[in-house]
Parts: C-alpha cells; sequence; structure tokens
C-alpha cells in the first residue's frame, strides 16, 4: 500500500516537469532561428548529461544504466523522440494552430485511458475538469479564433494526432515499466539526440547560435527538454497519473502567461476566459487529491 503522503510528493515532482514546460515557448523564443530537429539534438545533448552525472553519482560503470530490457528501449525511444519527431512533421504539413491543437488531447487521452490502468478509477471530476482544460488550451492556441480543418492538411493532422497517441502511450506505459529507474530517462535523451542529429544533418540547415542564445539552449536542456523528462516519468510512474494529466493543461496557461509577463505576448479576452476554463478544471479534477484520509493503491 503506498501512503497518501507518498504518492502526493511523487505527484508534485511529476508536476515540476509541468512547470518547467511552461518554459518551453519562452526559451525557444530566445533561442533565435535554429532549425527545430538542431535545437533538439542540442538541448537533448545537455539533457543527455544529466543522465550522466547521475549514473556517476549512483557509483559503479556508468554503461551498466544502459542495459536496460529491449522494450524499455524501445518505449524511451518512441516517447521522446517520437513525440518530436511527429510534432515538427505535424507543423510542416499543417497550419500551426490546428496541428498544435490536436497534438495536445495527450493530457486527455492520459485522463480517459488510464482508467483501463491496475488499481486507477476515472471519476467525472476527473473527465470534468480536463474536458475544461482541453477546451482552456484551445482558447489559448486559437486565440478564440475558429478552426478550419481542410483536407488538404490531412497528413499533418494525422501527424499530430500520432504525436498526441506517442506522448500519452508513452506517459501510460512507463507506469508498467515502474521498476526501471527513472536514471534511465538519461539514455534515452542520449539516443533522442544522436537521432536528432541525424534528423538535423539530412534535413536543415546548421544555424550555429550566438550571445545569449546559448543560455538558451543551455536552459532548455537543464529544463524543459531535460530535467522535466525525468521528473515526469517519476511521476507518472509512481504518482497520481489522472491528476498530473489534468495538471497538465496549466503549461500552456503559465507558458502564454509568461510570454505576457516578458512584452512577447498580448493579454487577450480569450486568454482570461482559458485561465478560468484550464484553472477551474485543474482544481475540478484535483478536488479529492488533498483529502487526508485518500486510500491509494499502491502500483
Amino acid at each position: 500500500m503506498q501512503s497518501s503522503v507518498s504518492r502526493k510528493k511523487t505527484t508534485t515532482i511529476g508536476f515540476t516537469a509541468i512547470l518547467m514546460w511552461a518554459t518551453l515557448a519562452l526559451l525557444t523564443k530566445l533561442s533565435g532561428p535554429i532549425p527545430p530537429f538542431q535545437l533538439t539534438a542540442m538541448s537533448f545533448t545537455v539533457a543527455f548529461f544529466i543522465g550522466v552525472a547521475t549514473w556517476i553519482r549512483d557509483g559503479g560503470n556508468p554503461l551498466d544504466h544502459l542495459k536496460l530490457p529491449k522494450a524499455v528501449w524501445a518505449l524511451g525511444i518512441a516517447g521522446l523522440f517520437g513525440y518530436h519527431f511527429f510534432y515538427f512533421m505535424a507543423l510542416q504539413n499543417a497550419p500551426a494552430v490546428e496541428a498544435s491543437l490536436i497534438a495536445y488531447l495527450w493530457p486527455l487521452l492520459i485522463v480517459f485511458v488510464s482508467a483501463l490502468l491496475p488499481g486507477e478509477r476515472l471519476k467525472w471530476f476527473h473527465v470534468g475538469g480536463a474536458i475544461a482544460g482541453f477546451i482552456g488550451a484551445g482558447l489559448l492556441i486559437t486565440k478564440g479564433q475558429s478552426l478550419s480543418f481542410d483536407p488538404r492538411y490531412t497528413t499533418g493532422y494525422l501527424a499530430a494526432l500520432v504525436c498526441a497517441l506517442t506522448w500519452s502511450s508513452y506517459s501510460l506505459l512507463s507506469r508498467r515499466f515502474g521498476n526501471i529507474p527513472t536514471n534511465a530517462v538519461g539514455g534515452f535523451c542520449g539516443a533522442t539526440a544522436i537521432l536528432a542529429w541525424l534528423c538535423h544533418f539530412m534535413f536543415e540547415p546548421t544555424i550555429l547560435p550566438t550571445g545569449w542564445q546559448w543560455i538558451a539552449i543551455l536552459c532548455l536542456g537543464l529544463g524543459p527538454v531535460g530535467l522535466a523528462f525525468f521528473t515526469w516519468d517519476y511521476g507518472v510512474k509512481h504518482g497520481d497519473i489522472k491528476v498530473l494529466g489534468a495538471l497538465s493543461y496549466t503549461a500552456p496557461l503559465l507558458s502564454t502567461i509568461l510570454l505576457i509577463v516578458c512584452g512577447l505576448a498580448e493579454a487577450t479576452w480569450s486568454i482570461w476566459l482559458a485561465c478560468l476554463l484550464i484553472v477551474g478544471g485543474a482544481f475540478l479534477a484535483i478536488m479529492d487529491f488533498f483529502k487526508p484520509a485518500n486510500d491509494f493503491q499502491s502500483h
């Protein structure tokens, strides 16, 4: 039996990933006109060294941490590299607004499909909170404008859907490998960096960062494209995955607020309405999370 205190602590650790992902848009803007695969490769290279640092801290031969089951390697690489690959593919083959909205179905999928996991129960407020969050995220992405799904962009729409399915599946299936230590994510980051470098050299020109752009890329690798994947892994394996799924919709909200504070975006009526929906949905989804007598099952 996992205590409610322990469950809350691990869920909170997982939530730090969402907070770090909120800085992704700002840091990406500050990194300058770096091609997407190059930026991914550089960021995940930094993230890989986070994993190496944890391996050295744990002692022994660091290479021993790469000795993982093939299924774990397949899941980790498909999750980290696959998500970014299909996301970029979606943006290249469909308008950014529609592609981003479809890709952001992953928190909703996590909430709904988590009911199939052993010991999990899906309640009405989890569903209601996740749906409110999705509507709020939709307002943020579309800025209150109407959507127009054009059949010409079917390839991009499908890629965005695969993107959502990839990250939600990675998050849910990671729970099945709860015995695999979180520092294994360092190996996934290294493999993702190698694949991203290959895609970069095949499909993109190389643009060398200058000045503060280097700092922004370093921060990306240390935070939203680095440590965030470690804390998310720990959270989805040992915390309340339904709560994490619903709270994931706070990332685009916090990201937008951060851009407004930094003068890179304007506050509009759609943002305030999105704020109400996302925050309200988050509180609804976690309404039983802080009950002292919560009876959590171990996983």
